[in-house]
């Protein structure tokens, strides 16, 4: 808020110092109305730089720079070389296509220095081959990773390195869910948000909020591999289609429900556990239970056992997109046999 009226109050004052400075400059008519165009049109130029700045490497803006400055300078050296030799140097025309040789010059400058400004390595750019890894080592993490929480559990125990990115894009679409008038996604909303600034508090975490953005670009998925093509970063996630469309363009992902899986304690065929049977199964007499990890334990015959605990043995084990199946027998019908078979 206050950035624009800033912006608003320079565009104000350069207009008006402008108007009072039109006559100074060789406009036959209307010199302050000119010249209070011509200031205001100075303040947004200058705003444009600025903003463009911020989004822009150093070394482009460098490059850029040197651009325009080679160009003005090759302007005016063909200007007095030809120009003012040929026509009248006082001849408002010799005036108008000296100034639009200067503009066209410049541009051209400002062009090709932007464009190799990628290519160019100045000394002043150069990083350690360490320190430029540990940089380049970007993370982005996606609303559904945010809201899950366990990103947060996950950083505290050292093992997410590097710099962790969050789009303002991605602080949008929670906001606009934490203010959702479903009391199940605002709280899911809100509850992302205070992962979020849990993450900021964690010691030795480096998390950075960026204003980069991707206006021609409509859904946020598709601006979050935008934003890691751009900054070369691996996304996290937990969003099975986000995995494949980034995969699929290239892009490294950090699934937490892949790593979580990867986790899971393994569990053999003829292996005894206790378990609880907590509701009814699909099938005739089934029972179902799950272990701490959230791991379905299905039991076969033990529908007649809700609500207490058994012991079971695996007969076997399925592992599917959303996490893994237990498929069990009771250990007193048929499976300490199956323990000794297998």
């Amino acid at each position: 808020m206050y950035t624009y009226i800033l912006r608003a109050l320079l565009i104000i004052f350069s207009t008006l110092f402008g108007y009072l400075a039109g006559p100074i400059f060789p406009f036959d008519y209307y010199p302050s109305i000119l010249g209070a165009a011509f200031g205001a049109v100075l303040a947004i130029l200058v705003i444009t730089a600025i903003t463009w700045s911020k989004k822009t490497q150093l070394k482009v803006i460098v490059a850029g720079t040197v651009g325009v400055v080679i160009g003005i300078i090759a302007a005016n050296i063909v200007s007095y070389a030809l120009v003012f030799r040929i026509l009248e140097p006082k001849e408002p025309k010799t005036i108008a296509l000296y100034i639009l040789i200067n503009i066209l010059s410049g541009y051209l400058g400002a062009g090709i220095g932007i464009r190799k400004g990628e290519d160019i390595t100045f000394t002043l750019f150069r990083r350690a081959p360490a320190e430029k890894e540990k940089e380049e080592d970007y993370k982005v993490l996606d609303t559904s990773v945010i809201i899950d929480g366990r990103i947060s559990d996950l950083c505290e125990t050292g093992f997410v390195e590097g710099t962790i990115l969050i789009p303002q894009f991605v602080l949008r679409e929670l906001q606009h869910i934490a203010d959702s008038s479903d009391p199940i996604k605002r709280t899911r909303g809100r509850r992302g948000l205070d992962i979020l600034n849990k993450l900021q508090k964690q010691i030795g975490l480096d998390v950075q909020v960026i204003d980069l953005d991707f206006p021609k670009i409509r859904e946020v998925d598709d601006k979050l591999i935008a934003l890691a093509q751009k900054n070369k970063a691996k996304i996290i996630t937990n969003d099975f289609n986000l995995n494949k469309v980034a995969e699929l363009q290239g892009i490294e992902v950090l699934n937490i429900n892949q790593l979580a899986n990867a986790l899971k304690p393994v569990v053999l065929p003829g292996e005894v556990m206790n378990v609880r049977i907590l509701k009814e199964g699909k099938e005739e007499g089934q029972g179902v239970a799950y272990l701490d990890d959230g791991t379905m334990v299905v039991v076969d015959n033990a529908k007649q056992y809700l609500g207490r605990n058994i012991d079971v043995a695996v007969t076997s084990v399925l592992q599917t997109t959303a996490g893994r199946m237990i498929f069990t027998v009771l250990k007193g019908e048929g499976g300490d046999r199956f323990a000794e078979s297998g």
